[in-house]
């Protein structure tokens, strides 16, 4: 059963390549797929896609805010010159 929790949770945060700069984890793919939003594009199209979505809904949405600042914080230290 531990073996079994251990799995799930390595399999749901392996890094998957989208793109020359972008990776998301399993979990992260879920949530974006959830919300039928494509991830298959750019950083800023996604970020922008998502905080569409963020700032036209009535709900909150922790899973995608968490996705959104997951993706930010990648780009931030991956893709910036510093």
């Amino acid at each position: 059963m531990l073996d079994d929790i251990v799995n799930e949770t390595h399999n749901s945060l392996n890094l998957n390549r989208i793109n020359d700069k972008l990776y998301l984890t399993n979990k992260e793919i879920e949530v974006l797929e959830k919300y039928d939003i494509e991830y298959h594009t750019s950083i800023n199209d996604l970020l922008f896609k998502i905080d569409e979505i963020l700032n036209d809904a009535d709900g909150e949405y922790p899973d995608l805010e968490e996705v959104s600042n997951s993706i930010a914080e990648f780009n931030y230290y991956h893709n910036t010159n510093k």
